[in-house]
């Protein structure tokens, strides 16, 4: 064991203040990336879990929200469906609106024209499943009871973190866009962040006289024999359609959808903001924490030195426990960013962590640490083996 790193063990308490600083630091910044990328998995999550293994989108499109058109004409889903590997295509439907709960009176039946203090006015977004098990805009994770639920005429389902905001619970009646639909499931793992959302069956839609029968439509869900061949087949669709369209493999554009998060600009803004805080707290506080700690055992480096250790080593000693704190400041990082990951899920909030963040954030806090660590080495001009005869 080098010296420094039994230096850290043995006398931690000098060096909690440097690791806590970088824990904190990073949980910051990782706090940030999470909460940003738990959002936008909110918004795709009933894409990202459906059947598709390709979604067809708009040739302009970058992303599958806030990247330019993604529509089609209809007239392309025959030229994806012709594909010989291509067994269900589907668009992606959905509508909006006003949502209303009907509140039972205890003095007779429900009078939606009467307004108590818990009726309860929403503006809603609605997204559609063909109800039938196995289709291809059907969630992975729904079951059939939930499927042959949504068959049902004017049957919705809401998200429960949604209950509460809508007022509503299972089997209450309520309206949308002025007609009557029931509540007739609850799902878990689709939190709804910023609106409230319905799911709802296609023929519902229908019904409610919202459904796309225009010249256009949505993005088309795509499911082929062999979703290993995804990335061959979308490559083939695009040669196909000579420019019409483009067809991305699911992965693709999570993390196409991932990359637009980052080019928001208020999210940018945010995001760097973060980084610059938590460097300055990161690097000032470990920087004093470590030089305090070298003042504090100045006289076992001026030992050293009488020893014939050289002022080149003892800088090295004083990097490495920079090192080694810096590592440790990582570690302490990941467990307070999984305990704020763990009480957000507990409160409906998801959280995501792209990969590449989370090694930039560690080598961050590394570059912090090793930072302070030069910033301290000054200290040890203090190191003079002559003060030892004091």
């Amino acid at each position: 064991m080098s010296l420094a790193l039994a230096t850290l063990i043995y006398e931690w308490r000098r060096y909690m203040a440097a690791v806590v600083a970088l824990a904190f630091s990073g949980l910051l910044v990782l706090a940030f990336v999470g909460m940003f990328m738990g959002i936008g998995k909110a918004f795709t999550a009933q894409i990202d879990r459906a059947r598709a293994d390709i979604m067809v989108l708009g040739p302009g499109a970058t992303a599958l929200f806030n990247g330019g058109p993604s529509g089609l004409p209809r007239r392309l889903m025959g030229t994806v469906y012709r594909h010989p590997e291509v067994v269900q295509v589907a668009p992606l439907d959905g509508s909006g609106g006003r949502f209303q709960n009907i509140v039972q009176s205890d003095k007779g039946p429900a009078d939606p024209s009467r307004p108590p203090a818990d009726r309860k006015m929403e503006f809603v977004n609605v997204t559609v499943i063909d109800a039938i098990p196995g289709y291809v805009t059907v969630p992975t994770d729904y079951s059939d009871v939930l499927i042959e639920t949504l068959r049902q005429p004017y049957a919705v389902a809401v998200d429960e973190t949604a209950l509460g905001r809508l007022g509503v619970k299972v089997g209450d009646k309520a309206i949308y866009n002025g007609k009557t639909i029931t509540v007739a499931a609850v799902t878990t793992g689709y939190p709804n962040m910023m609106q409230a959302t319905l799911v709802m069956s296609r023929d519902t839609l229908r019904m409610l006289g919202e459904a796309d029968t225009g010249q256009r439509v949505g993005p088309l869900m795509v499911k082929i024999a062999d979703p290993s061949r995804a990335a061959i087949v979308a490559a083939q669709l695009n040669k196909a359609g000579g420019g019409a369209f483009k067809a991305w493999t699911r992965q693709e554009l999570a993390d196409a959808n991932q990359s637009a998060m980052f080019k928001e600009q208020f999210i940018s803004v945010i995001l760097i903001f973060a980084l610059i805080i938590g460097a300055i707290i990161g690097v000032v506080i470990t920087w004093q924490t470590l030089r305090g700690a070298i003042m504090s055992s100045i006289k076992e480096f001026a030992s050293l030195r009488a020893l014939g250790v050289s002022m080149g080593s003892l800088r090295g000693i004083v990097l490495e426990l920079s090192f080694w704190i810096g590592v440790t400041g990582i570690i302490a990082s990941g467990f307070l960013t999984w305990f704020v990951k763990w009480l957000a899920g507990m409160g409906g909030l998801p959280m995501a962590f792209p990969l590449p963040v989370v090694i930039f954030i560690a080598f961050f806090l590394l570059g912090c640490a090793m930072l302070s660590g030069f910033l301290s080495l000054g200290v040890l001009k203090n190191s003079q083996p002559a003060d030892l005869l004091r």
